[in-house]
């Protein structure tokens, strides 16, 4: 589903150049749930960017479902955003005077989906997520493990190819983060492909696969043999 290959990423301030991301390759496989780990300035970001759709390699190549994604223009690299890539963002990224169940059409919207059709899909989407009695609140009157969830219902509106959630817990209290991943976890146990970003072991313990980055290169890449589940045990 996602092949990278031999990608750098190189930044450019007058004659200093910055290499984000040295020659860095892994495939991820259709229904796998990893996390991509790694301190500030390791080049994760640059990585999720990439992966995103929403910047291109220096070198090498990214493969997204049988698409070589840095060859193609702005409109194809929308589309792909739109339709294959569901985004949950650490800052939520909601309409602040929109409830829970218009933030979660948007995406839907820009598609052309019918009203009737997209009110729907949200319902069920915040029921999965386990708001089914929030559908008309505001993200001023949610937790915010709560505008989270309303992220991942949004993230999921179009049925992408793969889920990408950055920081996901970041902004939350550590029962909240709890449940996120529990979230996640169900969505992987359902056929969801993920790929989390983020810095803490703790959370990237949830993840079935952990690829660790450092310097703009991959230090290790390996199953969780002890997957953590989100009520604290391993399995």
């Amino acid at each position: 589903m996602i092949t990278v290959k031999n990608i750098s990423k190189i930044y450019k301030t007058g004659d200093v150049e910055v290499k984000a991301l040295d020659n860095v390759s892994f495939i991820i496989d259709k229904g796998e749930f990893v996390a991509i780990m790694g301190p500030s300035g390791s080049g994760k970001s640059t990585l999720m960017h990439i992966i995103g759709a929403l910047d291109k390699p220096t070198k090498g190549e990214y493969i997204l479902d049988g698409q070589n994604v840095e060859k193609l223009d702005e409109d194809k690299l929308a589309e792909i955003r739109n339709k294959k890539i569901g985004f949950v963002f650490q800052a939520y990224n909601l309409l602040a005077r929109t409830s829970a169940l218009k933030n979660v059409t948007i995406p839907m919207m820009y598609a052309g989906i019918e009203r009737e059709k997209r009110e729907e899909i949200a319902k069920k989407l915040l029921t999965i997520v386990g708001l089914k009695d929030r559908f008309e609140h505001t993200p001023s009157q949610l937790s915010g493990g709560q505008q989270q969830r309303v992220a991942i219902a949004r993230a999921l509106s179009m049925n992408p190819t793969i889920l990408l959630a950055d920081e996901p817990t970041g902004n939350i209290a550590t029962v909240q983060a709890e449940e996120i991943m529990e979230i996640f976890q169900n969505l992987n146990k359902k056929g969801n492909t993920i790929v989390m970003i983020t810095h803490e072991q703790e959370i990237a313990e949830y993840a079935k696969r952990v690829i660790k980055i450092r310097d703009g290169k991959i230090v290790e890449d390996s199953k969780n043999g002890k997957q953590k589940k989100a009520n604290g045990k391993k399995k």
